[in-house]
């Protein structure tokens, strides 16, 4: 008894490994161009002053590239002008372990961070497509009520000590 599940929208990714650079400061880029159709992720990266930005537009490219390739290799009817970005991530590779000389003959240690850019790209479905594919689900009228909620409980009043009675004459 297999499930038949429905076509899924292909995607297409590209990597960058090694590459020397903080993955926070990868992700600020990365932020820019998630959910953007490729054109104009393309230039966002192009325009944006950050030293990440040639790196993430090489590996936006490249995605680009991999869908191209790949739909003619497999026969897959893409557009490509209907592409956008799926996901875009950054993370931590390994780090390399430096020393730098501190005063009195001590060693500061530091790390070089290292990281991992992973770009996906998808077909973006044309509204008519997604209305015919999604399932109206049938709405539940059924007679539960959800159950009411019970006010606070009101605090008890506090009690005041009893006045300490004057002191009894002698």
């Amino acid at each position: 008894m297999a499930k038949s599940a429905a076509p899924a929208t292909q995607e297409f990714r590209a990597e960058a490994k090694f590459q020397r650079g903080s993955p926070q400061k990868a992700k600020l880029v990365l932020d820019m161009i998630k959910g953007k159709r490729i054109q104009a992720a393309i230039d966002i990266v192009s325009f944006t002053n950050k030293r990440w930005s040639p790196v993430v537009e090489k590996v936006l490219r490249s995605a680009v590239q991999n869908a191209a390739y790949l739909s003619g290799e497999k026969g897959l009817d893409i557009d490509l002008d209907n592409l956008y970005v799926k996901t875009a991530i950054a993370n931590e590779g390994p780090r390399m372990k430096r020393i730098r000389p501190a005063p009195m003959g001590r060693a500061f240690r530091y790390q070089r961070r290292i990281s991992h850019i992973i770009v996906t790209v998808a077909e973006k479905k044309s509204a008519a497509a997604a209305a015919a594919e999604a399932t109206p689900e049938p709405a539940k009228t059924a007679g539960k009520k959800s159950p009411a909620k019970k006010a606070p409980a009101k605090k008890a009043a506090a009690k005041k000590a009893p006045a300490k009675k004057a002191a009894a004459k002698v």
